[in-house]
């Protein structure tokens, strides 16, 4: 039995994240200009980072991010992970569970739902957490979490629809 994800769709989805972040706290078009005020941004201390090393943990935080969403959009994951991870041990009902099921909800528009739930479920409560702490306003917490709700609906989408 093959994995049931094309393995490509780990790196597309992590660079899915820095596309859509470009845009989305990009000033001229997205929601840039709010969020530096919101979060004490400034100019100053937007070019005096190591762009490399941002954008490098960037890149890998969201293929680690993507992993993990993996488990939440792929349903034959759970599949998978109940014969122990490896399908060469499983016994033959695996087998015929994953000809009837093995493609079952692997669209587009299933992985973006669940990446949706996920970023509602997932980012949010944690962003706005630490948000509530550090004294973040409201506009903080919403442009942040609605950039992770929108970019895991995308990868989700990524992550089970590209079979």
């Amino acid at each position: 039995m093959e994995l049931p994800i094309n393995p490509i769709a780990i790196p597309v989805a992590a660079v899915a994240a820095l596309v859509i972040g470009s845009i989305w706290y990009n000033p001229k078009i997205g929601f840039g200009n709010m969020w530096m005020r919101a979060s004490g941004m400034t100019e100053e201390k937007m070019k005096s980072g190591n762009m490399a090393v941002i954008f490098g943990l960037a890149l890998l935080f969201s293929a680690l991010l993507a992993v993990l969403l993996m488990q939440f959009t792929n349903h034959q994951w759970g599949a998978l992970g109940m014969v122990g991870g490896d399908p060469t041990l499983a016994k033959p009902s695996f087998e015929a569970f994953m000809a009837d099921y093995g493609t079952d909800f692997r669209t587009f528009k299933h992985g973006a739902l669940h990446g949706t739930i996920f970023g509602i479920f997932g980012a949010l409560p944690i962003i706005g957490t630490i948000a509530l702490f550090e004294r973040k306003s409201a506009k903080y917490i919403f442009v942040n979490a609605g950039y992770w709700i929108v970019t895991l609906a995308v990868m989700g989408a990524i992550l089970c629809g590209w079979n």
